[in-house]
């Protein structure tokens, strides 16, 4: 009797993609039917499009509008999408055991990897919409010129992943905490961590990666004394460029660059493909061309340089336009980005498995005041 129980339960069970569909399917279903996302999709898409037409107004009289745009709505929706994305899976798990309707799926065929998978799918989906209705945005500035195309494609691509990965870390801390309002707090500090935190840990570990009395060979264009001694008007043109060597303390951030790989702003700019050659600016009297780079290429520029080391050679080229992309790295740092992913797909793993085994029942011990379901 007891192996007809068995076998009878065995061809009653639900595949396991079968069971995350499923869930994924009943949690879609509850957010289409609720005002509360589609009011949150219509306030992004206002804000996103009023920030957008204020930086259009404002870069209208730009020969490189195109890029300065795109690098300011890509930043723009990662900000609010860091933002967003919290509240839609922050409470995932914990409000349905608060509200009595976790214990309908936990006594059915469900596993508990399937709830987690299922609702994590669905938090991840309903953050793309929000991401979906910022893609005009990013196109139109594409269509303005400058801009390869690859870059509006892996931005895309990289913004979705880092939509999935805060989704993860809520929907797992959902499943951890007893009360969602405690979940979605937890939520926005652990993004605040990866966001602030990691450029803080950086900032403070400079004094830990400082090298005294390091002897640094520095350029930069001034008038020769001659010129200045001649009386007449002094131009571009008898700037020269002066080298002389100084005692300086040097940072070693090389050694602690790697603070900086888990940043999801880090990883959105250091992912993209730049490719702007043709945005240099025509040759000044020196002949040397600059250009300003935009919000999320400069960060990009940055985090290269730190992971370059010091610079113990300052040409005059550098010391004139002192800023990303002006210091000729000779060896190519490697992109941090794929660090930074491993270091948040870690996180979000851990705390997802974590949040599984609060998901068995029958559970030993529960916490006084707190519910299974």
């Amino acid at each position: 009797m007891s192996t007809d129980t068995v076998e009878g339960s065995r061809t009653h069970s639900l595949g396991y993609v079968a069971g995350v569909r499923t869930v994924f399917g009943l949690e879609m279903k509850q957010r289409l039917r609720g005002r509360a996302w589609y009011i949150m999709m219509a306030v992004w898409f206002l804000v996103i499009g009023l920030v957008f037409l204020l930086a259009t107004l404002t870069t209208a009289a730009m020969d490189s509008a195109g890029p300065f745009l795109f690098d300011l709505v890509v930043g723009f929706v990662l900000f609010f999408g860091l933002l967003v994305a919290p509240g839609l899976s922050a409470n995932a798990i914990n409000g349905d055991r608060t509200g009595g309707t976790l214990a309908i799926l936990q006594v059915t065929l469900l596993r508990p990897g399937q709830i987690l998978w299922g609702k994590w799918l669905a938090s991840w989906v309903a953050s793309l919409g929000f991401l979906a209705l910022s893609s005009p945005f990013i196109f139109w500035a594409l269509a303005l010129g400058g801009v390869n195309p690859l870059e509006a494609i892996v931005s895309l691509a990289v913004l979705a992943l880092e939509l999935g990965l805060v989704c993860a870390l809520g929907v797992g801390i959902s499943a951890l905490a007893g009360r969602p309002l405690f979940s979605i707090v937890t939520t926005y500090m652990m993004v605040a961590l990866l966001g602030l935190g990691t450029l803080i840990a950086f900032g403070l570990s400079m004094s830990l990666v400082m090298e005294e009395d390091v002897q640094v060979t520095q350029s930069f264009y001034d008038y020769p004394r001659e010129a200045i001694e001649s009386g007449r008007m002094l131009t571009e043109e008898d700037l020269e460029c002066l080298t002389n060597q100084v005692i300086m303390p040097v940072w070693h951030t090389e050694r602690t660059a790697w603070l900086l790989a888990a940043n999801p702003f880090v990883i959105v700019a250091d992912a993209v493909p730049y490719d702007r050659d043709s945005l240099q600016s025509e040759p000044d009297s020196l002949g040397n061309t600059y250009r300003t780079p935009g919000v999320m290429e400069s960060i990009s520029a940055q985090v290269r340089l730190a992971q370059a080391g010091p610079d113990y050679e300052v040409t005059c080229e550098e010391a004139q336009f002192f800023g990303p992309g002006s210091r000729d790295i000779e060896k190519e740092p490697l992109p941090i980005w794929p660090l930074g992913l491993v270091l948040q797909g870690g996180l979000a793993a851990a705390v997802l498995w974590a949040g599984r085994r609060r998901l068995v029942t029958p559970v030993r011990r529960l916490a006084r005041g707190t519910r299974i379901a």
